[in-house]
């Protein structure tokens, strides 16, 4: 199939701190969330003064992959556009729209289905073509990717070297926490959320082969009376404590890369709540820009371009669809 761009899509984040506020309106719009916890989270930039690393992060996943791309093919400019901040998504497909780029091939950096992290980004796409108009360029979605072989290398690699930083005679012991980012429990039976989530925290255990592991949540955001996916992350760290457990690592397997949630959530409340309860924790990066991550996205871009019948997948979900069912991750 001919495509002529490539577009990362992302959730997007602030550069300064005047930009914070802006940035959390458009991420909360049409939500029913107090002001009180936006200005909580407007506190967790100000630790990092209003900068959210994840810009960055794509900058060097578009070089990254352009690197790639020009030494092999497919050969395709590369676009960011975000769902919250600058670059939007409409920009962007503007940008494409001028650059004389009919047909994009949509890289979703979150590798698991649900509503917040596919089907929304898809409506947001789907509202920015619309607002451009009849010749707005068309978007395909490349699949999800929680059980693609280079996405468990990436994770496997990081967890091994958070295990070699513990004591030797505490590996074997240790808990291994994986992460992942909470979601309404309704949200949740709607999708394979989930599902593909313990999968992939099972696969990268069993690549490093530590047996002692746990999916836990993080970043929970809604009403105390609404029940979200569970346990937390600091919960958890407080019940093995009790437990004696003096050394753990923490791998957020369920985010692609170390943004502002991953370095407040865990690098800043749950590594305090570690050094106060004397536990060793070792965290290791999302997959973030390894080389795998970057082989990997090349290699689902080329996938779907050449319309491979391989499909790469482990584990005992196998390979998601290309183009999603009409009522897949629905909100409710």
């Amino acid at each position: 199939m001919n495509y002529d761009a490539i577009m990362i899509v992302t959730f997007g984040g602030p550069d300064t701190m005047a930009d914070v506020m802006p940035f959390l309106e458009n991420v909360l719009r049409g939500k029913n969330v107090p002001r009180e916890r936006m200005l909580e989270v407007a506190h967790h930039y100000e630790l990092f003064d209003g900068k959210s690393p994840i810009n960055d992060q794509n900058v060097e996943l578009k070089q990254l992959l352009e690197e790639r791309m020009r030494n092999q093919s497919p050969r395709l400019p590369v676009y960011i556009g975000n769902r919250n901040w600058h670059p939007f998504i409409e920009d962007t497909l503007r940008q494409m729209q001028a650059d004389g780029v009919k047909r994009v091939l949509a890289f979703i950096a979150s590798g698991y289905s649900c509503y917040s992290g596919c089907r929304q980004y898809r409506e947001d796409i789907q509202r920015a073509r619309e607002a451009i108009g009849d010749d707005a360029p068309t978007v395909d979605k490349i699949r999800v990717f929680f059980n693609h072989p280079l996405f468990i290398q990436a994770n496997a690699d990081h967890v091994r070297a958070a295990l070699d930083r513990l004591p030797p005679d505490a590996r074997d012991a240790a808990p291994l926490l994986f992460t992942a980012h909470s979601i309404p429990q309704a949200m949740a039976d709607r999708c394979r959320y989930q599902a593909q989530l313990e999968e992939a925290a099972r696969l990268v255990a069993d690549a490093v082969g530590h047996a002692n592991w746990r999916l836990i949540y993080q970043s929970r955001s809604g009403p105390p009376h609404q029940p979200w996916l569970e346990p937390d992350v600091c919960d958890v760290i407080e019940s093995l404590a009790d437990e004696g457990v003096r050394h753990l690592v923490i791998s957020p397997v369920g985010f692609t890369s170390d943004h502002m949630e991953v370095l407040f959530d865990l690098d800043t409340e749950a590594r305090e709540l570690c050094d106060r309860l004397e536990i060793q924790m070792e965290r290791a990066p999302a997959a973030g820009n390894h080389p795998a991550f970057i082989e990997m996205v090349h290699d689902l871009i080329a996938e779907r371009i050449e319309e491979r019948a391989a499909r790469p997948a482990l584990g005992r979900l196998g390979p998601s669809h290309d183009v999603c069912p009409e009522q897949c991750c629905m909100p409710r």
